[in-house]
């Protein structure tokens, strides 16, 4: 989904909008403009999926560290 939010449809609205300036292709505000806020929404999407993965990686690592700092702290 990644590589289809930052390489696939930003190169099919630039296709577009160049050959429907070329070929008189109809609708290309329209369509481009659907083109970008269908990938913006992607984006976005995508952005908060991220940190919330990172964010939840980063809680278990903190938890990890704590567990093995108690591990050592009981061995001694």
């Amino acid at each position: 989904m990644k590589w289809i939010a930052q390489i696939l449809l930003p190169a099919i609205g630039t296709l577009y909008f160049a050959l429907a300036g070329i070929w008189n292709f109809p609708y290309a505000e329209a369509i481009v403009g659907t083109i970008t806020a269908i990938d913006t929404f992607l984006g976005v999407i995508l952005g908060i999926s991220s940190a919330n993965y990172y964010k939840e990686e980063s809680i278990a690592r903190q938890d990890e560290m704590e567990n093995e700092e108690i591990e050592v702290i009981e061995e001694e």
